[in-house]
C-alpha cells in the first residue's frame, strides 16, 4: 500500500515537473486536429499522426522519468547523509541543464562558504580556549605572591597593592579580550587631546612605577588626534606594561609626541634583534618573556591589532642594554576619512 502510494506520489512530482511539455503536446493536437476539422481534411492522418506522436512522447517520458526519479533518489539519499560538505557537494548528480549547472554552482560556492565561515569559528573558539587557559594560569601569580606577602612579617601593603593591581589589569586584559572581535563596533572615534590619555594611561601604572623605583618623563605635547580614547589608551598600557617590566629600578621612561607620532621610549633591558620583528605575534615572547615565565606574548599582540583597527602604524626600535623605543603613527584626518 505505501509503496503504491509512493509510486502515484512521484509520478504526480514528474508529472508536475513536466506538465508544460504535456500540455503543449495536447494543445498541439487539439489545433492540428482542428485545422484539419475546419478545412474539411479526412480526420484518418491526424489519428495516425496522434497515435505516433503520442507513441514517441512516451518514449521519450518513460527514459525522462527514469532519470528524473534516479535524480530524486540520489539527492533524497544526500539530503540525509551525514557526510561532510565536500562529499556532500562531489555526490551531486549531474546536471542536465545550464540552470541546473548554475544551482550546483551556486550550492558548492555557498559549501565553501560555510566550510570557511566553520573553519573560521573553530579557530576563533581555539584561540579563546588557549587565552582564557593562559589566562586562568596567570591569574594565580599575584594570588600566590599575595599569600606570601601575608605570610611574611614584613609590610606587606606594597606588595598588595602592586599584585591587586596585576589582578586588576589581568581582568580588564580578558574583558578586552572578549571585544576584540567585534572592535569596529565598540569604537567612538573623536578628536582628542594626546596629553589626556597619556596622562590617563601612566596615572594607572602609578602604582608599578612607584613599586620599581622608575622615573616617568612626559614632555609638552600640543597634539590633538582623531581616534577612540578607550582602545588607545589600551595600546598605551600595553606599552607601558612592558616598559614597567623590562626596566629595572633606577630606569626612566620617557613620553613625547611630534606632530601626528606618539613615542615611548624606555632606558630597559631591550629587545635582541631577532626578536624585534616578533614581538607583535601572537603568543611570541621572545628572550626575554622566556627569562620571565609569567610573560604571555598575547599584550602586544592585541595592541597591534587595536592599532590596525584604528589606522595607527606601530615602529618598533630597540637595542640590547639601551632601551626600547615604540612610535605610534596615526592617520591624517583625511586618511581616516577615506
Amino acid at each position: 500500500m505505501k509503496k503504491g502510494l509512493g509510486a502515484l506520489f512521484a509520478l504526480g512530482a514528474y508529472l508536475r515537473y513536466r506538465r508544460a511539455v504535456f500540455i503543449i503536446f495536447l494543445a498541439t493536437v487539439f489545433i492540428y486536429t482542428l485545422v484539419h476539422f475546419l478545412s474539411g481534411l479526412p480526420l484518418d492522418s491526424v489519428f495516425y499522426s496522434t497515435v505516433i506522436l503520442t507513441f514517441l512522447l512516451l518514449a521519450w517520458a518513460v527514459f525522462d522519468a527514469a532519470r528524473f526519479f534516479d535524480k530524486v533518489r540520489r539527492l533524497n539519499r544526500l539530503t540525509g547523509s551525514k557526510n561532510n560538505l565536500a562529499e556532500l557537494v562531489s555526490l551531486l548528480p549531474l546536471a542536465n541543464n545550464v540552470p541546473e549547472q548554475k544551482y550546483q554552482e551556486l550550492i558548492v560556492n555557498l559549501a565553501k562558504l560555510l566550510e570557511q565561515t566553520i573553519a573560521g569559528m573553530e579557530e576563533a573558539h581555539a584561540e579563546q580556549l588557549e587565552y582564557y587557559t593562559m589566562w586562568v594560569h596567570q591569574i594565580k601569580t599575584p594570588f600566590s605572591a599575595m599569600r606570601l606577602a601575608l605570610q611574611s612579617n614584613g609590610n606587606a601593603t606594597a606588595v598588595l597593592e602592586q599584585e591587586l593591581f596585576k589582578i586588576e589589569q589581568y581582568a580588564e586584559m580578558v574583558l578586552r579580550y572578549a571585544k576584540i572581535g567585534n572592535l569596529a563596533g565598540d569604537l567612538v572615534i573623536k578628536e582628542y587631546p594626546l596629553v589626556e590619555i597619556v596622562h590617563q594611561s601612566i596615572k594607572k601604572y602609578a602604582t608599578l612605577f612607584i613599586y620599581k623605583k622608575i622615573a616617568v618623563s612626559i614632555e609638552p605635547m600640543d597634539v590633538a588626534v582623531l581616534t577612540d580614547s578607550k582602545w588607545l589608551s589600551f595600546i598605551c598600557e600595553q606599552i607601558l606594561s612592558n616598559a614597567i617590566k623590562y626596566t629595572p629600578s633606577g630606569g626612566k621612561v620617557t613620553v613625547s609626541a611630534v606632530e601626528n607620532m606618539l613615542i615611548i621610549e624606555d632606558t630597559g633591558i631591550g629587545i635582541r634583534p631577532e626578536d624585534v620583528s616578533r614581538v607583535f605575534e601572537k603568543g611570541y615572547t621572545g628572550y626575554n618573556g622566556r627569562l620571565d615565565k609569567r610573560a604571555s606574548g598575547i599584550g602586544l599582540y592585541l595592541a597591534k591589532k587595536v592599532a590596525d583597527a584604528l589606522g595607527i602604524k606601530i615602529q618598533l626600535t630597540s637595542k640590547v642594554g639601551t632601551g626600547t623605543k615604540v612610535v605610534l603613527l596615526f592617520p591624517e584626518q583625511k586618511d581616516f576619512r577615506e
